[in-house]
């Protein structure tokens, strides 16, 4: 194994870094960008725990000649003039977050990066090297941990390092549902909206779905996302009846994690609720899931099965409460460096 060049040595003082890691975007509402996108988010073995035997001819057979063309209708239709829209937040998040930990006397360095797409995680660890950074903590923006998600990111990490001479210090958040700065977050978030548009006869939180047999291999997911509906419910003061937590995104065939976000909307507008309020706890960043899957579709189901009135609270993006829940977060996990 060779291991690449070292960053030519300079006086730079030693410097710290935080890189904001999120999920990661095509680089353009396209068939072609869109394949190469989902070629390398589909073939992640977290991701899709299935054989390759099994898992390979499905992909490049079926699911990669097919999925492509739908999905670029999809994130053409929420595509802005400055380009995906998670990319767009999770880029803006980056920026505010290095403002606002200088404000509060800590001159660390701050990137983000995806953990499929670009900017890479390698790429970006490389160019804080290149600045000097010899700590770098690592801000995965998935509040719940998944093998999926947080487990994938540190095998883009591992990847890295096994080519990297002089590795620095590292850190990582491995998770934040119950963090006390993030809920207070979502709960202004919501309430904010309560404020404008009044109360819904129903608060549904919904999750990104994961495949059902992960709660019995272990992961946290599940349970962690459970913590944090529950915990939201009790900072708005909701009683029992006046919200649940569901999970969208389903893919394939198999049983994944209920209940489902789509069927339940249907559900609720069919059992006679006539205003439904929608926030997704479990994306900091609006994106196709949050903008398409839920604004779109969510509210499409809700309203032909007879609801009346759908409300899409947005993600915390680079919101006041959402960048200072970041903040505090990097500060307490900074502390010593």
């Amino acid at each position: 194994m060779s291991f690449n060049q070292e960053p030519a040595s300079s006086d730079k003082p030693a410097r710290t870094a935080v890189l904001l890691i999120n999920l990661g975007s095509p680089d353009a509402p396209t068939p072609a960008a869109v394949r190469r996108y989902l070629a390398e988010f589909l073939a992640d073995p977290r991701v899709v725990e299935i054989p390759r035997l099994v898992w390979w001819p499905i992909l490049h057979g079926i699911v990669l000649r097919t999925r492509p063309r739908k999905s670029a209708a999809k994130y053409a239709g929420i595509w802005t003039a400055e380009g995906s829209p998670l990319a767009v937040w999770t880029a803006r998040q980056a920026t505010l977050l290095a403002g606002y930990l200088g404000e509060r006397g800590q001159r660390v360095l701050v990137r983000h990066a995806m953990r499929y797409g670009s900017p890479g995680i390698g790429e970006q660890l490389d160019a804080l090297r290149a600045e000097g950074a010899t700590r770098v903590l690592l801000l995965p923006l998935y509040p719940q941990y998944a093998s999926a998600t947080t487990g994938s990111m540190w095998d883009a990490v591992a990847r890295w390092a096994q080519r990297t001479r002089v590795l620095p210090e590292l850190r990582c958040v491995q998770r934040f549902h119950d963090d006390a700065g993030y809920l207070d977050a979502l709960a202004r978030r919501v309430t904010d909206h309560w404020m404008r548009e009044g109360r819904p006869d129903k608060l549904v939180m919904s999750f990104h779905g994961l495949p059902a047999r992960t709660v019995a291999l272990g992961d946290p997911y599940h349970r962690e996302c459970l913590e944090t509906a529950r915990l939201l419910a009790e900072r708005l003061g909701l009683r029992d009846d006046a919200w649940l937590a569901t999970f969208q995104s389903r893919f394939g065939k198999a049983k994944w994690l209920q209940p489902y976000t789509e069927p339940t909307l249907r559900r609720l507008a069919r059992d006679g609720v006539a205003r439904v309020d929608v926030v997704c706890p479990g994306f900091m960043a609006d994106c196709l899931e949050t903008l398409e899957e839920i604004a779109v579709e969510g509210r499409n189901a809700f309203i032909t099965a007879g609801g009346k009135s759908f409300h899409y609270i947005p993600c915390l993006n680079d919101s006041h409460p959402g960048m200072l829940a970041l903040t505090q977060l990097a500060q307490r996990h900074l502390q010593g460096w």
